[in-house]
């Protein structure tokens, strides 16, 4: 019971709108942020797909130590890392309860372990750039790849709006919680307590798509009173954005020793 308590205690709306903010304004001191955004997407795109093309334990065992070194690299916060932890235990741990009931044994493990590591190779990726980078220059990058301008900004957009969303999600749970009334036992494990903030989140949902709509409304107003649409069909205003992006050794560097990592690991396996 005490376990469970804690365990209460520690993940809570603030708790999880801190870690967003952290990720999505807190990024800027990592290591990977310097690097340029368009090699830092090439090298996502390469680990993205390559990983489902690879049986060897070997190869993806190891691409799975390189992605632990970039995750650090890029100082992700410990909540997104829970959250991949829960989700990767969750699915496999599902598949592998399911073919146990339909006749299967130990040995299914081994193809859900090789599943597990493809899907940890492409998460940790995609952690590492988007959580290690900061989100304008995602947009950027996207920009500069020939990403249309409108796919990019509603990205980093959608990207450093998560905060405030959570920020208005707490505010209309508080409201209900305000004017309703916990169960008085919590019940074994807590399942009374659970069963009435799962209550509370569903009710929460209308208000809050209300809210974000208009929240989106004033901000593409906002937007363009400032001539976005124009600067975006602009190639002069879409030249001076993306002027400050440039290739350094740094991202030939990093690039240079992933590639040859990932060719040892290839003579290895």
């Amino acid at each position: 019971m005490q376990l469970v308590r804690s365990w209460f205690n520690k993940i809570t709306i603030e708790r999880i709108q801190l870690e967003l903010m952290n990720t999505a304004y807190g990024s800027g001191h990592a290591t990977l942020s310097r690097l340029d955004p368009r090699g830092m997407l090439i090298w996502y795109l390469f680990f993205a797909i390559a990983p489902w093309f690879i049986s060897s334990m070997t190869v993806l065992a190891g691409l799975f130590l390189m992605m632990v070194v970039t995750t650090i690299l890029s100082r992700v916060t410990p909540f997104i890392i829970l959250v991949l932890c829960l989700g990767l235990i969750g699915q496999v741990g599902w598949l592998f309860i399911l073919s146990l009931f339909f006749g299967g044994d130990i040995s299914s493990a081994l193809p859900l372990l090789k599943l597990t590591l493809k899907l940890s190779v492409v998460s940790l990726a995609s952690i590492t750039v988007f959580s290690g980078m900061d989100p304008e220059k995602i947009s950027d990058g996207l920009l500069a790849l020939g990403m249309p301008a409108a796919f990019s900004f509603s990205l980093s957009y959608g990207y450093r709006i998560l905060p405030v969303l959570f920020e208005e999600f707490r505010h209309v749970l508080l409201s209900y919680r305000l004017r309703g009334k916990a169960p008085d036992q919590p019940g074994f494990l807590y399942w009374r307590l659970g069963l009435y903030y799962l209550k509370l989140l569903v009710l929460s949902f209308f208000p809050l798509m209300l809210a974000t709509a208009k929240r989106s409304r004033t901000t593409v107003e906002a937007l363009e009173t400032r001539g976005f649409s124009y600067g975006m069909k602009n190639p002069a205003a879409k030249k001076l954005k993306l002027s400050h992006l440039k290739l350094t050794s740094r991202d030939m560097l990093f690039l240079s020793g992933t590639a040859g990592y990932t060719a040892l690991l290839f003579w290895v396996g």
